[in-house]
């Protein structure tokens, strides 16, 4: 059992939360999820199964997307509205200053991460040390809003709420972002709602609850909804190695590029450029691992390649 799904976390669980369920399910250990989503926010969080937590690190550096919902006027603890609050003010703004403050975040801009979060200082969790009301200081980090869309203003209830698509890069908390645009416009904003889209290739379309993933299992479909590892790479050109070179690959050794009789290449004549990637494949066809190519070899990057399933 060994690739990714695509688990659609629901409210009120954390992301160790969905590990700890799946691992009843499958009734299988070896599941590692990438990168934590709030308990309260929902979506797209993919999880990866034997051989596939080798790239849960990976996929935490791909771009996401988020649709969130701000409410302005509120200042929490906790940048969202779990949090106590800690201020609220008369929102006096028109549809064209939200407009322009959450324009302004589009691009890069340094980002301070919020004292709740799962980021570590000396080997302690910030949201511990929050709950234990010890605040410390947090280095700004450079973060990219790829784009923000801002699909609804409603300025006309008793709260005011704007819903905003964002497109980001990793690292990016929505939250920070939410409570900075509300500082630009100078009524304050914590983060009302928010659902992830995307994470790289995989979208909330496609996403299984624990629930339909357990009828799976009992139906005995569950490993059709398991991507391959290789397919984590689409960018990554297809290589493979002939018989000879079985035994060096599987060792995880170096290759000499110039034995270039033991390499074929999918669908196109054989070729390295120097730094290029690859997913690199033994004479069986099997996905060995990805391999960069320097100087002459063919170095590995990441083995996903056993003898024997664990």
């Amino acid at each position: 059992m060994n690739g990714i799904i695509n688990v659609y976390k629901e409210q009120g669980f954390t992301s160790h939360d969905v590990v700890a369920k799946l691992r009843g399910i499958l009734k299988y250990k070896k599941i590692g999820h990438t990168g934590t989503l709030d308990p309260d926010a929902v979506g797209v969080l993919p999880v990866c199964l034997g051989k596939g937590t080798k790239i849960c690190s990976m996929i935490t550096d791909w771009d996401k997307t988020y649709e969130t919902v701000m409410l302005l006027g509120t200042v929490t603890d906790t940048a969202d509205i779990s949090g106590n609050v800690l201020k609220s003010s008369e929102v006096n703004v028109t549809e064209a200053d939200i407009l322009e403050a959450c324009e302004s975040f589009v691009g890069e801009y340094m980002q301070v991460p919020p004292m709740y979060s799962a980021l570590k200082v000396n080997g302690k969790k910030l949201y511990e040390l929050a709950r234990n009301g010890i605040e410390v200081e947090r280095k700004a980090r450079k973060v990219t809003i790829k784009s923000l869309h801002v699909n609804d203003i409603d300025l006309e209830g008793k709260n005011k709420f704007v819903t905003m698509t964002v497109e980001c890069s990793k690292g990016t908390y929505i939250r920070t972002l939410c409570e900075d645009i509300g500082k630009k416009l100078g009524c304050g904003a914590c983060m009302y709602k928010l659902t992830r889209k995307r994470v790289g290739q995989f979208v909330i379309d496609d996403t299984l609850t624990l629930n339909q993933i357990s009828a799976l299992c009992l139906k005995g479909e569950f490993e059709s909804v398991i991507k391959p590892i290789d397919e984590m790479f689409p960018d990554y050109t297809k290589l493979m190695v002939k018989s000879e070179g079985d035994k060096l690959l599987h060792n995880g050794n170096k290759i000499e590029l110039n034995n270039l009789d033991i390499f074929e290449m999918e669908d196109r004549e054989l070729e390295f450029v120097e730094d290029d990637k690859l997913r690199v494949y033994d004479s069986s066809k099997e996905f060995v691992g990805i391999y960069t190519v320097s100087e002459g070899m063919l170095i590995p990057i990441q083995m996903f390649y056993a003898p024997k399933d664990n």
